[in-house]
């Protein structure tokens, strides 16, 4: 079967409720945690996705014993030193940048040399921001061309606490350097910029020693080392970032509600639905509580008219930075010209996004002006593609983002359209279709 998908009609008006994947950060998270526990963790509604799975059999390679039945997972762990460090260990994380960066941090003390791959999109990110602190404990590594995968981390049995000032927002850094405080003695300090904190909450959670301070742009996180974590048995929220996909769809179609049933609204993730208020998008949180630490919440949302432009606050940015490509489209239908900056996170993901999301606008017909980290959107509030105009959306790097917000774009706004690579879903979101085609069924 063609790795593509053909879309020549845009999407009819739907009402529905609907469920979305598991969180895929806190799938990852939950199954580095739950390695590291004394006995038998259980997590539902896990997201078995590749980017998931490749955490499963990273874990796997440290002697860690996992059992998947659907959608439900065990996991046998063996203690925070319970890893088993064999030589020539290769551990494959895939187009995973959250497993992949993670897992160095409790890889420090490796007894034995461990190598780091990915695939051929998680080769081309920046692993250096992970090594540099982590070198600082006293490991060591041998990176491909001085910052990219593959690796070889060599561990130290002599670990020594650090102080690490963590300024571009990444939540990757901030816990692979958690990771490796819970791995040594003394006190790691922490200086981070906002960025996501389901590490913390799920440190919180389970009573480990780390302090946290909150500041207006700062976090200040102390972290002592860890004697015993204990077992985690967790129902996975739905993922925003796989929601987002459907708000900006129900947004943009006519005469359409839509309720996205328990999603982790987490405060670091909720940039997109911020922006989109401010966008005058009609989105809004009901039924909310807080579910081991994490704020759980259902989402409703119904066609918009009268999409305003924004300048979006850069305050904005690291809570909504997997979702900007779906703002992108919300934006090209806005009265006015709409400005998002300092977005060079965005090129730092699986693809150049910044620079991709452009292009799919232009081939729209919307005008943008990109560079290196900002981009202007000409809005057209009329904007309807003609029926017979053809665009070709591939060579993407396998994307899932991309080949998800190419989808919502050809339901939304109407054209021939032949998006390539559909089994790049796989990465985070493999129903995606399902739900597609569910909501084009009025039944």
């Amino acid at each position: 079967m063609p790795n593509k998908i053909s879309i020549k009609n845009k999407i009819t008006s739907f009402k529905k409720s609907i469920k979305v994947s598991g969180d895929k950060s806190l799938s990852i998270r939950w199954v580095i945690f739950a390695s590291l526990a004394n006995g038998v963790s259980q997590a539902k509604n896990l997201l078995l996705s590749e980017d998931v799975l490749a955490a499963i059999n990273g874990i796997k390679k440290l002697g860690i014993k996992v059992d998947i039945n659907k959608n439900k997972c065990r996991i046998y762990g063996k203690g925070i030193n319970g890893y088993q460090y064999k030589k020539k260990i290769i551990i494959n994380a895939k187009n995973s940048g959250t497993f992949g960066r993670l897992i160095l941090g409790l890889l420090v003390n490796a007894s034995n040399p461990i190598k780091l791959i990915g695939d051929r999109s998680l080769s081309k990110r920046d692993f250096q921001r992970i090594t540099d602190p982590l070198k600082k404990f006293g490991a060591k590594f041998k990176l491909n061309k001085n910052k990219n995968l593959p690796l070889i981390i060599y561990g130290s049995k002599n670990l020594k606490p650090i102080k690490y000032y963590e300024n571009r927002g990444s939540a990757q850094c901030k816990s692979a350097v958690i990771f490796a405080g819970i791995r040594t003695k003394g006190i790691t300090y922490i200086k981070a910029k906002k960025s996501r904190n389901h590490t913390e909450l799920l440190c919180k959670y389970l009573n480990l020693p780390i302090q946290i301070k909150k500041k207006e742009r700062f976090d200040f996180i102390k972290v002592n080392n860890v004697k015993r974590i204990n077992p985690i048995n967790y129902t996975i929220p739905s993922d925003i970032s796989s929601a987002a996909f459907f708000i900006v769809l129900t947004a943009l179609s006519e005469k359409s509600k839509l309720i996205i049933k328990k999603v982790n609204v987490n405060t670091s993730r909720i940039g997109i639905i911020t922006i989109l208020k401010r966008m005058n998008v009609k989105v809004k949180f009901s039924n909310i509580k807080i579910y081991k630490g994490e704020k759980t919440a259902d989402i409703q949302v119904q066609s918009t008219n009268n999409i305003k432009a924004i300048n979006c606050p850069t305050k904005l940015n690291s809570g909504a930075i997997d979702e900007f490509l779906v703002i992108f489209l919300i934006a090209a239908k806005a009265k006015g010209i709409s400005y998002f900056k300092d977005l060079s996170e965005l090129d730092k993901k699986e693809s150049p996004r910044l620079q991709l999301g452009s292009k799919i606008l232009k081939s729209m017909g919307i005008k943008n002006n990109v560079t290196k980290n900002s981009i202007k959107i000409f809005g057209n509030p009329n904007l309807n593609i003609n029926v017979n105009k053809k665009i070709i959306i591939k060579n993407f790097l396998k994307d899932h983002r991309i080949f998800m917000t190419s989808v919502i774009a050809a339901l939304s706004f109407g054209g021939q359209w032949d998006i390539h690579d559909k089994d790049s879903i796989k990465t985070s979101f493999p129903n995606f279709l399902e739900i597609i085609k569910n909501l084009q069924n009025n039944d």
